[in-house]
């Protein structure tokens, strides 16, 4: 059953869910006002409403950009001899505004419009002082592929920030990749014969990198064609991103939209993602980040994980998805951890997301290997306190929608299904979800039925079981 977003019925539910959405220029930052949300959130119970598309956010700014205050310092990157004609190696330039903008208060970095500049793999440090705003208005770009790239530069990163507190990354211009031609080096998984590699060099660039950072904001952008990783975030805590759009083909390897770890209290908000990888992956070390109204496809979905990998422990918690749309995707809802991994995923929730055309729309595989050599093994992730609430829409036929695949060793427990409800995009409906040692309740019927899922608690869980994660 196909489903046709002309239909009255999927109309009025666009149109309630217009009425739900709430105004993000009036959101106070993430970072500053914690939300708390999954097992010690009251036990409060989930406010249900139709699991229909929500409007698109768009994350084009107004023309007339608005640098700051009247008492900021513009720090415009022509003024320090940039060129800005799309070819000119630029790098030396935007060092040399950075280090003023830096040591000035409430300070604007302004990259203008109608220009497009390239720089190298470049560090920008801090600490700088208080307000700092870096504002792309015009195009700032990678060199053209690996063969452009310089021999000194780092082949892992291009843009990266280190060290930084309170700064805001915005504007109404485009952060360019010049992905294709690392997609296409022969080690890249589409390269050889049915998806094998080829020998070769590998190495990619993720495209922006924030470091050991804190209170940042990023905004507005159009983020397209990275090598890599789009947008990665490694020890940070406090980060609020909002209307942004990234963008790279369905079949770009590797480039996640926004990667997240060892990162705390993170809002992403009012995104379209679309990529060769996840939307957003939430990595180890990650709690209380927060995901509302993003739209995400074509891609791999939203995964937490993968976790545990070379038997490492990981910790993820408090994790909420809500009010989106996963399109055309090869998984919906994903967590995924390896064997032998030890630590645990907990309090994640899953609210109000529509489905259409997904392959796995819901999983936890706790199997994951990226080759046939990977070994049983006793130790794993301990995966607890997961709910799916308001979770419909259509899948592709190709794959049962639901699939619970957990540790023989350690159990997933306590996954709570309300309102799942999952039909064929096309053809005929698929009536076998999976299930290995998963324990969770039903509170409604889901359809498909999911009669697999074992009620209770395995024996082998007891409550000293914290697997070292606080």
């Amino acid at each position: 059953m196909k489903s046709k977003s002309g239909s009255p019925l999927f109309q009025l539910f666009v149109a309630f869910l217009l009425l739900l959405s709430r105004n993000a220029d009036a959101r106070t930052h993430y970072h500053k006002q914690k939300k708390k949300f999954g097992p010690d959130d009251g036990g409060q119970p989930i406010s249900q409403s139709p699991a229909s598309p929500p409007s698109e956010p768009n994350p084009t700014v107004p023309s007339d950009p608005v640098y700051g205050g009247p008492d900021d310092c513009v720090f415009d990157v022509r003024e320090y001899g940039a060129v800005g004609d799309g070819s000119a190696d630029d790098t030396a330039a935007f060092a040399e505004a950075w280090k003023a903008a830096c040591a000035a208060d409430s300070a604007v970095l302004l990259v203008p419009s109608d220009y497009v500049f390239v720089i190298r793999s470049t560090i920008f440090s801090g600490p700088c002082r208080p307000g700092f705003v870096v504002q792309v208005d015009g195009v700032l770009m990678a060199p053209d592929g690996p063969d452009c790239w310089p021999e000194t530069d780092s082949k892992r990163q291009w843009l990266v920030f280190y060290r930084l507190d309170g700064l805001t990354l915005r504007g109404g211009g485009t952060i360019e990749g010049n992905g294709e031609q690392w997609w296409n080096l022969p080690c890249k998984p589409h390269r050889g014969p049915n998806g094998s590699t080829l020998p070769g060099p590998c190495d990619s660039p993720a495209l922006i990198r924030f470091f050991m950072s804190s209170n940042l904001t990023l905004r507005d952008l159009r983020i397209q064609n990275s090598p890599q990783f789009h947008v990665k975030f490694d020890g940070c805590d406090g980060v609020l991103i909002e209307k942004i759009s990234v963008s790279s083909p369905a079949l770009s390897p590797n480039t996640d939209g926004i990667h997240v770890e060892n990162t705390r209290n993170v809002g992403i908000y009012d995104t379209v993602i679309g990529n060769g990888d996840d939307c957003i992956s939430i990595g180890p070390g990650c709690a209380s980040v927060d995901i509302e109204n993003v739209v995400c496809g074509p891609s791999h979905g939203i995964s937490i994980g993968s976790l545990g990998v070379h038997n490492t422990h990981a910790c993820v918690s408090n994790i909420s998805v809500r009010n989106s749309v996963i399109r055309g995707s090869d998984n919906g809802l994903r967590i995924k951890t390896w064997q032998g991994g030890t630590g645990s995923v907990t309090g994640i929730r899953f609210e109000n997301v529509y489905m259409e055309n997904v392959r796995n729309c819901i999983i936890i595989d706790q199997y994951y290997c990226m080759s046939k050599g990977c070994r049983n093994q006793t130790s794993a992730v301990y995966v607890a306190d997961v709910s799916y609430a308001n979770v419909k829409g259509t899948y592709d036929v190709r794959s049962p929608p639901i699939h619970f695949a957990c540790s023989d060793t350690v159990a997933c427990t306590n996954i709570t299904m309300s309102e799942v409800e999952l039909l064929p995009f096309e053809g005929e409906l698929v009536d076998d979800p999976f299930c290995w040692n998963a324990y969770g309740t039903q509170a409604t019927l889901t359809i498909p039925p999911i009669d697999c899922l074992q009620e209770g608690a395995p024996q082998s869980v007891s409550e000293s079981l914290s697997y070292g994660c606080l």
